[in-house]
């Protein structure tokens, strides 16, 4: 059974009933299998299942109306390209700093905070592009499927932002110093090596999507979950790709400023420090300062006090930061060439990076859906 538009939270009975429009003109497909099966796909296969607000409030009642009721939710992307390429920004962008691009962020994070909290066993299927938004959909949940296809990335300091949607939460959580290296540089992983990074739980070829969602799908509790899932991974014996370069990593940025970290790669000298040096060179200055703070900061909290926090860090970016900037090079203009301001991290001063973790001009902080009830 397919719903649209569904409101944040939804009586059951109502929420098997909706179903009135065609598949196809629908940005997310929420369907039940049985009583205590969903699945739910993201639709929006022009835009490489980039998700919108109205796309992250039909999510978020779904799964807050299966919450009590269903013991496995399956989310996947239409299509084989993606997952989902991240949140639709260049919409937030040409919005400004309005209620409505306020509003994508928080409902986004709450969607966020459920997924990590979320009490049926839920299985991302990260097949294909996997960025941004996209990671934010999967990474906090019990499992995550890569395929052959995926391709992972946190490419925000390209476009002026930082690595949201919780990745204060999960980065530095990665072995090393590697959460850092991929928050700053927005390095790809690939395939097999999403799940040797940590960030995937399980790899399984394309071919066998459909036979694992079926046997999924007639599992009888969680442990025949783990199990098809087990069943279906593919053991691999292969080099991780960045395993030559993990002692670098955890050498060069371990450092306690961003600029130590370009000191430390000048004097490692290599060609995958040259790489990573030129990667950065093309980064906002003003946005990889901010991630270090980020992530540092993140290390010792929990996924709803990062999501606070990140909450208050993107509104700055709506009201003033080279997001908007970053966003018209890469995304709309696509000239590659954007103004950052400051122009050079020795410009960025320590007020500046500050004010993304300040407390927000209106007092408007994030609240989770408990939090709002318990104060009505």
């Amino acid at each position: 059974m397919l719903t649209r538009n569904l409101p944040r939270t939804v009586p059951s009975a109502l929420f098997r009933a909706m179903s009135s429009s065609t598949t196809s003109d629908r940005t997310v497909l929420c369907e039940e299998f049985g009583p205590d099966k969903g699945v739910i796909t993201l639709n929006r296969l022009k835009a490489l299942n980039a998700i919108n607000l109205d796309m992250v409030r039909q999510i978020y009642g779904a799964m807050r109306s299966w919450q009590g009721q269903k013991n496995l939710v399956i989310v996947k992307g239409a299509g084989e390209k993606s997952f989902c390429a991240g949140g639709d920004v260049r919409s937030l962008v040409e919005a400004g700093p309005v209620p409505e691009s306020r509003n994508f962020f928080r409902e986004e994070y709450n969607l966020n905070a459920l997924i990590g909290s979320y009490k049926p066993d839920y299985v991302a299927v990260i097949d294909g592009i996997t960025m941004g938004g996209g990671v934010g959909l999967s990474v906090h949940g019990k499992y995550r499927v890569a395929t052959e296809r995926t391709m992972f990335a946190m490419p925000e300091t390209a476009i002026g932002l930082f690595p949201d949607v919780g990745g204060g939460y999960f980065l530095p959580r990665l072995d090393g110093k590697l959460g850092l290296y991929l928050g700053l540089t927005g390095f790809r992983l690939k395939g097999k090596d999403v799940a040797k990074a940590g960030i995937a739980t399980h790899y399984v070829e394309s071919k066998n999507l459909e036979a694992l969602e079926k046997e999924l799908l007639a599992s009888k509790n969680s442990s025949d979950v783990a199990a098809t899932l087990n069943k279906f991974n593919v053991q691999d014996s292969s080099e991780f790709v960045l395993a030559k370069n993990l002692k670098q990593i955890n050498a060069c940025f371990s450092g306690p400023t961003v600029e130590s970290i370009l000191t430390a790669l000048e004097a490692d000298g290599s060609e995958w420090a040259q790489s990573t040096l030129k990667t950065l060179a093309k980064m906002s200055p003003l946005s990889m300062k901010v991630t270090k703070k980020q992530l540092d900061l993140g290390r010792s909290m929990d996924l709803r006090s990062c999501l606070r926090m990140e909450f208050r860090m993107a509104v700055h970016c709506l009201i003033d930061s080279d997001f908007k900037e970053g966003v018209r090079a890469l995304l709309i203009d696509r000239d590659q060439s954007p103004k950052w301001k400051p122009t050079t991290l020795g410009e960025v001063t320590e007020q500046q990076v500050d004010r993304f973790f300040g407390a927000l001009p209106d007092g408007d902080e994030l609240l989770f859906e408990d939090e709002v009830k318990a104060n009505m």
